[in-house]
């Protein structure tokens, strides 16, 4: 993908190969003397018994700019989380593992229950939001960047590049998103991305006319990527939505918070590969449709808080002109695909479309008939103004639990 396009809406990086990454790596050095930078991985116990997070882990003891790595450990028990803490102690970096089911961190959650700050469900969101709080707590980095752990093509270099718009002082950008291609086993994947967010963002478009949102969101090339980077100044603000809508959430709160011009995407890898998803079609609260539904709410989400008015009429007219512009864009990945020796299975791909598009007014229907939704997870800024302990407990209770289980 090595061009030098710039769409005008937000600044894009380019890896257009003229540089040897070990220069990088010396200014990344140079800057993290003074400003420190962590890495937040969550991460389900079940991906340490993957293929993928081990090959991360050579990867990033490599890393030296790295000040901590914090683990948000979920679905684990106190075997597991024993075990876990063994898995992460090759890192070389300060590492912490938080056993986010320990009975310490339970009490903590019966606190935020308690003053109805709770995260309302498990997964990614709370994971992630729970690792910025106590990165919050360290009060020690500048920068932290995020990603998932089940990359199978992971190389540092996807994390030099990641971090450095955000971490060099001479930079404006607060925040750094990740695009790649998404090319595996001979396939062209990435099929939210392509097959529903892209033509849903165009149909958007067409059907409720300019909106500077949109050209923003469509300024991403790939806006579901989960590789970010932030400056943490940005963290205690920032609004961390609990479902699938995590990215749209997080793109959507740098759009509030910053505009377009501090925030940027940069080329990170020539092919990217991980855990793909079912489709899920005969059950909407699994899998990709019950992705699709919450990317579709987090967007109308924020169209309707910006004056956009939606009826059940304009969900009719949306799903519509999706279908349209959908197969319109599978016949360009067919082309594209089979120009680069990918295959594309058509049949799959326009079952997709078609699950897609009723998700699309499905996810209507859920906005229409529950405006008030609010699936963001408190601020930490909220948190500590309804109880100023709870974050200094927090990061007590993620010490104590490692005093007292210690690993295998």
């Amino acid at each position: 993908m090595a061009d030098f396009q710039q769409n005008g809406n937000i600044a894009q990086f380019h890896n257009l190969r003229s540089r040897p990454t070990e220069e990088m790596i010396y200014e990344l050095e140079t800057f993290a003397q003074s400003r420190k930078i962590s890495l937040i991985l969550p991460s389900l116990f079940s991906e340490l018994e993957g293929d993928a997070l081990p090959n991360i882990l050579q990867e990033l003891k490599q890393v030296t700019y790295l000040h901590r790595i914090i683990v948000g450990l979920d679905r684990a028990d106190e075997a597991q989380y024993r075990h876990a803490r063994q898995f992460f102690s090759v890192l070389p970096q300060q590492t912490t593992v938080i056993w986010n089911d320990s009975p310490r961190m339970l009490q903590i959650m019966g606190r935020l229950e308690a003053l109805g700050l709770a995260p309302q469900e498990p997964g990614k969101g709370k994971n992630v939001w729970g690792c910025m709080g106590y990165l919050i707590s360290c009060a020690d980095s500048s920068v932290m960047a995020i990603h998932d752990c089940d990359i199978v093509t992971y190389k540092r270099e996807m994390l030099d590049r990641l971090v450095y718009p955000v971490a060099n002082p001479t930079f404006p950008y607060q925040l750094s998103k990740g695009f790649y291609p998404r090319v595996g086993n001979n396939k062209l994947n990435g099929r939210v991305t392509r097959l529903l967010v892209s033509p849903l963002l165009i149909a958007l478009k067409r059907t409720i006319g300019d909106r500077d949102y949109i050209d923003y969101l469509r300024a991403f090339r790939y806006p579901l990527s989960g590789e970010m980077a932030l400056r943490t100044g940005l963290l205690p603000d920032l609004r961390i939505p609990s479902d699938w809508g995590l990215e749209i959430g997080v793109l959507s709160e740098a759009w509030r918070n910053l505009g377009p011009r501090q925030v940027c995407q940069v080329e990170i890898a020539d092919q990217y590969d991980h855990k793909h998803q079912d489709l899920s079609a005969e059950d909407a609260s699994q899998g990709l449709s019950r992705m699709s539904t919450d990317i579709c709410k987090a967007i109308y989400r924020k169209l309707a808080a910006d004056g956009t008015v939606f009826t059940p009429h304009v969900f009719r007219t949306l799903k519509a002109t999706y279908y349209r512009s959908a197969l319109d864009l599978l016949e360009a990945y067919w082309a594209d695909a089979k120009m680069n020796g990918l295959t594309i299975d058509r049949h799959a791909e326009e079952q997709s479309i078609e699950m897609f598009g009723e998700n699309i007014t499905r996810a209507g229907q859920l906005f229409i008939e529950n405006p008030q939704e609010t699936p963001f997870i408190p601020t930490w800024n909220r948190v500590h103004s309804a109880d100023p302990t709870l974050l200094s407990d927090f990061r007590a209770a993620v010490a104590a639990d490692q005093e007292e289980y210690g690993s295998d």
